[in-house]
């Protein structure tokens, strides 16, 4: 069974398209409607796209 996507994998993505290879619910299929697992989707990468511009800005405060 796959791991549950996390902010950490945020550093595997190189470009925008890699976001939906990245993000994973390990319990997709237990879900009780399709719905609430588009909806978990979603929220894995808001979860992501958050990460990714809080490490772009660190990236920018070092220079």
């Amino acid at each position: 069974m796959p791991k549950r996507t996390s902010p950490r994998d945020a550093q595997r993505i190189e470009v925008a398209d890699d976001l939906d290879d990245v993000v994973t619910d390990k319990r997709e299929g237990w879900r009780a409607t399709a719905a609430k697992a588009r909806r978990r989707q979603r929220r894995y990468s808001k979860q992501l796209t958050n990460e990714l511009t809080r490490m772009a800005r660190n990236d920018q405060d070092d220079l």
